[in-house]
């Protein structure tokens, strides 16, 4: 694959015409160019021939950072450095914005770019006719560096000045340029690029991990093209490890089966309100800047309702069916963590209080099947399972889906992979276990995605919050001495320095933001109110000059909110509703002026369950922030904040200075 649109020897660069390499350029880009590009590249060929002139290496233009759908525009490499260059041709300034550009690039590529994990990478911001500022080497302990700012007439000092740090070893440009990539982009930014019309392969890992969600991608379509061919209605049940991309599998699915045939309507549905709101706004957002760069207008209420038909609130969607006794326009819904579906008793409670349906006896997976049902020829589900992921009342699991079909819809083919039997995290009761085999039902491996697309720093977090939440010590410990390295989670009991080490640490755009569980009542004496319910889309969308976003650290976001949705890096608030005592976990509840006692073991499973959310949802390092308590205060009891910070402690994680 050739990443770049222009990619040679240094040598060979200088001693080529600049029309060819112009030529070059136009012909890889293959969209209308504008005269303003030509000229810009135009300019940047003639900067960078008198910049390499009598140096050895490789050069590259309009370098693909595919996760982010960009291209940088240079990339030298010299011996064993590799600078990004970003150029503002005629700027006198060098802004923010392009600054964090430049830097955006150069995390990408040290991420998720397999030949440059450890390489060192020095991002370079060339305002052309900026004004010589001192050049500092900065370099940050994963050998990339602080971008460093020049102009046209001391980029070749700058990067002479840099070889210094060479240790003269030589990098093959071409082997480099050719490594894996292997991108996994938030949520968000999966939705965004799969609506633009992009495929899973272009922005997920390149690996075995893109190769597992293809594979499940191609079962589902097949199922569905089979239901659709046979006039059959069908239901598929697709389970995954920790972090294998069930949302991003069901977005696919969705985006895929409307490029195959708009008819068929297909939706991504879920439950996850804060999630479908921060979608919905990220994809509308989207929509109206492309309108704005083409040149044409488009209203946000309009860029909203189109982006309705790909992704809706399921609630929205039951409401609807609720009005009408008619099939729905969709004849492929996806359900994203259809786990939480709500019992018969919670669906009927909430009928009976809130919709006014007196005689409404199902719960909601069986209704939601019932609305799908009404199709007359054929239709597809398909429930996206998370094991260990049910965080509030009334939340049905697994079981509920396949007790609808005991004694209703018999014409129907259930679909779903063996893990679903045995693995605990999926089905608890044996009793709807052993009644799988008398439903119409097939087996398919390839249901399950077996395979993690977390970032590299990330691929082994969730197994050791599982460890810490068995409290298995000493597995923990060596899971996170193999971990630490690039995945960093530190303590503190000092509020303002976890700000300060996430303000710190965070670079160019990375996200980062403030965590506590919904139950953490008094974490209030340090500023942090869980009660206080944050706008979604505005904490996770808005930039670093919004009072509301999560960059300023002031709005804490719960389970509630950040289920299913990530950031680079969270402060992690930890009150006593969970704390660690006597060699076991302890369970509390807050009400009215002090804690209670929970023992639920359903509303225990919910607890773990919300701090496992929690502890999981940081793509790079977290810092744990443990108050001191208050001995005069009989709800903040310092003994209990101490031993749960001690049992951190001893499994390794480092406390601030």
């Amino acid at each position: 694959m050739n990443r770049a649109y222009y990619s040679d020897t240094i040598n060979n660069f200088l001693n080529t015409d600049d029309s060819s390499i112009i030529g070059d350029l136009t012909i890889s880009h293959n969209h209308s160019l504008e005269d303003l590009q030509k000229n810009a590249w135009r300019q940047q060929i003639s900067i960078l021939k008198s910049t390499l002139n009598n140096l050895s290496g490789f050069v590259f233009f309009e370098f693909a950072i595919p996760r982010m759908g960009k291209r940088v525009d240079n990339v030298v490499i010299i011996n064993d450095l590799i600078f990004v260059i970003e150029f503002k041709v005629g700027s006198t300034t060098f802004d923010n914005y392009a600054i964090e550009q430049v830097i955006d690039y150069s995390l990408d590529l040290k991420n998720f770019h397999e030949g440059s994990h450890h390489r060192k990478l020095i991002p370079i911001l060339v305002a052309t006719n900026g004004p010589n500022l001192k050049t500092e080497f900065i370099k940050f302990e994963d050998d990339l560096y602080e971008p460093l700012l020049a102009t046209e007439t001391n980029l070749r000092k700058t990067i002479v000045e840099a070889l210094i740090r060479s240790n003269g070893n030589l990098v093959n440009g071409f082997d480099w340029a050719d490594s894996l990539y292997k991108p996994t982009p938030t949520i968000i930014e999966a939705a965004q690029a799969l609506y633009k019309g992009h495929n899973v392969k272009e922005i997920s890992r390149s690996d075995s991990g893109a190769k597992n969600l293809s594979i499940t991608a191609n079962c589902i379509s097949d199922i569905i093209d089979y239901s659709k061919n046979n006039s059959r209605k069908s239901i598929c049940f697709v389970t995954g490890v920790p972090g294998a991309g069930k949302t991003l599998a069901g977005l696919n699915i969705a985006s895929l089966r409307t490029k195959i045939a708009e008819d068929e309507h297909a939706v991504f549905l879920s439950g996850n309100g804060p999630l479908v709101d921060v979608l919905k706004e990220a994809l509308a957002r989207d929509k109206v800047l492309e309108a704005k760069e083409s040149g044409e207008r488009l209203l946000k209420k309009k860029a909203d309702s189109q982006v309705k038909s790909f992704i809706q609130n399921i609630h929205h969607f039951r409401d609807d069916a609720l009005r009408t006794n008619e099939p729905p326009i969709e004849k492929v819904a996806v359900f994203d963590e259809a786990q939480r579906a709500w019992t018969k008793e919670q669906a009927s409670k909430f009928m009976q209080q809130k919709k006014g349906r007196a005689n409404f006896n199902m719960s909601e997976p069986e209704f939601l099947i019932e609305v799908m049902d009404r199709h007359k020829d054929w239709c597809t589900i398909i429930c996206l399972i998370g094991g260990g992921q049910e965080i509030n009342t009334g939340e049905a699991g697994l079981e509920e889906w396949f007790r609808a079909f005991e004694n209703r819809f018999d014409e129907w083919d259930l679909y779903y992979s063996s893990k679903i039997v045995e693995d605990k995290n999926y089905l608890k009761d044996d009793v709807v276990i052993n009644q799988i085999d008398k439903l119409n039902t097939q087996s398919k491996d390839e249901l399950h995605l077996a395979v993690s697309v977390r970032s590299f720093r990330a691929e082994k977090l969730s197994d050791l919050i599982q460890l810490i939440i068995d409290l298995d010590i000493n597995k923990a410990q060596s899971i996170y001495s193999s971990l630490k390295k690039n995945y960093p989670i530190v303590l503190t009991r000092d509020f303002e320095k976890a700000k300060n080490w996430l303000k710190s640490t965070a670079r160019g755009s990375e996200r980062f933001g403030v965590l506590a569980s919904s139950g953490a009542y008094r974490l209030r004496p340090h500023g942090l109110n869980v009660k206080a319910k944050i706008n979604a889309p505005v904490w996770f969308l808005n930039p670093k000059d919004d009072i509301r976003s999560s960059y300023f650290l002031e709005e804490v976001a719960t389970e509630f909110d950040i289920q299913g949705l990530e950031l680079d890096w969270t402060c992690i608030a930890w009150d006593i509703d969970f704390y660690f005592k006597d060699g076991k976990w302890n369970y509390k509840k807050f009400k009215g002026t002090k804690w209670q006692n929970v023992n639920s073991p359903i509303m225990i499973e919910y607890l773990i369950n919300a701090y496992r959310v929690l502890l999981t949802r940081a793509r790079q390092g977290m810092v744990l922030f443990i108050p001191h308590g208050d001995p005069e205060d009989e709800t903040r009891n310092p003994d209990l904040y101490d031993s749960t910070f001690e049992l951190l402690k001893e499994i390794g994680f480092e406390e601030l200075e």
